[in-house]
């Protein structure tokens, strides 16, 4: 079944939300066969290579947001490391980290709801030494976007742009409610109109429905988002969605075959939470994903690099890097 939808999928179907629905219910049995139709879409467009990414936190912190998952939002009671926005000096510390360790991709992320005129500047010279020194691809994610700084960015050598919709448009104000899902989206419309690529993915476990998946896989086909982060909920203390544990690994293993059917060519990114979700099935995420985020994220910490790079050798699978980074490295 699950493989002559893959074939299916991968002649060009797009699936039906009865079809989307019955992934996320199907049988616990049915998982490995579900993830194999999953794989076979994965092999198509990616065969065994997986995508890299580091966070580098350039802002924590301070954030006048409300977002209920967050513990650097203004509502937020978690002890966490604050400190201002840093210096080119200390992003061009983090890419030289990340080049080291065969990184592909370099998250330049920062707290707040949009960046300030000198955060642009800042990450934009920083931009221009990381793609001399380390040929690295660089995704900026700062908040909310104005056309000018988006142009800036992109003049700058930015490759992507991050602003996740987080949930669907349904459940939104459930999360946030001091700006809207339509300021999301805009922003993502700013980023594609000044030729950045746009980055745009979900945080499963926020009491959304299946039915809000669904809509969430839907709507960032409808985005043509490049990369799709998949984060799954690690409640924090301090934030209003403390305590809440609905996940567990097999439904988090089906959330990444939803969005790798519903999503066949796009990069599919296990993100934030993988670890205290996933747990010991972790390497079977990368059957239907084919891109992970290595170290530590936000204000959470992850697995041990070591610890991934020994799965992605166990798994067979092949570390994927530009032809300037393999030049660079080379060199």
């Amino acid at each position: 079944m699950w493989t002559q939808l893959a074939k299916e999928v991968i002649d060009g179907k797009l699936l039906s939300d009865n079809e989307a629905l019955a992934i996320l219910n199907s049988d616990d049995d049915e998982l490995l066969p579900l993830l194999n139709g999953a794989f076979q879409i994965r092999k198509h467009y990616y065969g065994k290579k997986v995508k890299l990414n580091m966070i580098m936190n350039a802002k924590s912190g301070y954030c006048p947001e409300d977002c209920g998952y967050c513990s650097q939002s203004s509502k937020s009671t978690a002890p966490i490391e604050k400190y201002p926005f840093i210096t080119k000096e200390e992003i061009l510390e983090g890419a030289k980290r990340a080049f080291e360790n065969k990184i592909g991709t370099y998250c330049i992320v920062a707290s707040g709801r949009g960046p300030t005129r000198k955060d642009v500047k800042v990450v934009s010279e920083a931009v221009k030494e990381i793609k001399e020194k380390y040929g690295l691809k660089v995704c900026a994610c700062l908040g909310l976007l104005k056309e000018e700084q988006a142009e800036q960015l992109k003049q700058a050598g930015v490759d992507r742009y991050n602003h996740n919709v987080n949930t669907s448009e349904r459940h939104h104000d459930f999360i946030t409610t001091t700006h809207t899902y339509e300021d999301r989206i805009n922003t993502i419309d700013i980023v594609k109109k000044h030729g950045i690529s746009p980055c745009s993915g979900a945080i499963i476990g926020m009491k959304e429905t299946k039915e809000d998946v669904v809509q969430i896989a839907r709507a960032l086909r409808e985005l043509n988002a490049d990369s799709i982060p998949i984060n799954f909920l690690n409640a924090i203390d301090g934030t209003k969605l403390e305590g809440t544990r609905e996940l567990n690994p097999i439904y988090c293993l089906k959330v990444l075959a939803l969005f790798r059917f519903m999503n066949p060519s796009k990069e599919i990114r296990v993100a934030g939470g993988r670890e205290v979700n996933l747990r010991t099935l972790q390497p079977l995420a990368l059957y239907a994903a084919n891109s992970i985020f290595v170290g530590d994220y936000l204000t959470t910490a992850g697995q041990e690099v070591n610890v991934d790079y020994q799965m992605l050798e166990d798994l067979g699978f092949e570390i994927e890097i530009n032809e300037k980074q393999q030049a660079l490295c080379n060199a």
